[in-house]
């Protein structure tokens, strides 16, 4: 008991002498640390190592799983399916940035001028931000049906086509479906970040631009885009991170058919993991995905340090 109290007081001091130099600020980020520790480090950690090691069905719930390396990756790199995955993971993220950040972009413009019912309309376009992935993806999927969706119905109305079309029945048309569902959830996310940062542009700005003879594509061009440079950026990685991470629309329209077409990593790491039972090649495209996604943040984190750099 006694060496108990000298004990306590030193700590006591200790933390006195912690909060004296202004380190309060580590208390409230504690929580944070620790929750990023227990539901993201652990499980990152975790399946790192199993990604390492031969996890089947049948050994799962073995006491011990064998210590494989690399094997997992190697295989996986041989896989024409992951290689397939990957491409169109790159190619369904790309396009949907293009056509999500081009009409977002359009719709930020038209939406900061000045009209009646302006704010109404927008609020009204962040629809489809707010509906949840799923329900998005089973409305597209009755809409891109071939007998009774309305996307085939305005289409051979309009006499564009004759037949209806197989749009989930192909690889190609179900990729464009794909691209359409999410472009469309998209749009909001960027009109929204975008109108934010035109109203931070001082009208000033353009005033004395005119006043100088410039017209509205140059004031576009040298103004607006120079400021909103910033948010272009934050928009574009935040978009390109949710986009190539994408998994329940695409399991919920086309599970990753036809005949793989339409897989993307996460689809075909579950795939892996939930359908063909095996845990450790499903845990490793889970990391190459982490991998990727890791890469461009870093990018990001970089160009943000140089234009702070740059500014100062």
């Amino acid at each position: 008991m006694r060496s108990f109290i000298p004990r306590t007081v030193y700590v006591i001091q200790k933390i006195r002498r912690f909060f004296r130099f202004g380190n309060t600020g580590y208390l409230f980020v504690l929580p944070a640390l620790l929750y990023m520790l227990a539901f993201v480090g652990y499980p990152i950690i975790s399946n790192f190592i199993l990604s390492v090691q031969d996890v089947t069905v049948t050994t799962i719930n073995a006491p011990t799983k064998d210590f494989v390396g690399f094997e997992n990756y190697r295989t996986l790199l041989e896989d024409e399916v992951l290689i397939t995955s990957i491409r169109n993971t790159f190619i369904f993220t790309i396009a949907c940035l293009i056509f999500q950040f081009l009409i977002g972009f359009a719709l930020a413009l038209f939406f900061n001028k000045d009209f009646p019912f302006a704010k109404p309309l927008r609020g009204l376009l962040m629809i489809p931000w707010m509906i949840p992935m799923t329900v998005s993806g089973l409305m597209f999927k009755f809409m891109f049906s071939t007998n009774v969706g309305i996307i085939n119905q305005l289409l051979q109305m309009s006499r564009v086509i004759e037949e209806p079309i197989e749009w989930l029945m192909h690889p190609g048309s179900a990729m464009f479906s794909l691209i359409a569902t999410n472009t469309w959830i998209g749009i909001p996310f960027n009109m929204i970040l975008l109108s934010t940062g035109l109203t931070t542009i001082p009208p000033e700005l353009y005033e004395a631009a005119a006043i100088d003879g410039a017209n509205k594509r140059q004031s576009f061009f040298k103004i607006t885009v120079p400021l909103l440079k910033s948010a272009i950026e934050a928009v574009l990685i935040l978009g390109f991170i949710y986009t190539f991470k994408v998994f329940d629309l695409v399991f919920v329209m086309t599970n990753g058919g036809p005949v793989n077409s339409t897989h993307l990593l996460s689809t075909y790491s579950y795939k892996l993991s939930f359908g063909l039972f095996k845990y450790s090649q499903g845990a490793a495209t889970a990391n190459i995905l982490f991998i990727i996604l890791f890469c461009v943040s870093i990018i990001y984190l970089k160009f943000v340090y140089n234009d702070k750099g740059t500014a100062a």
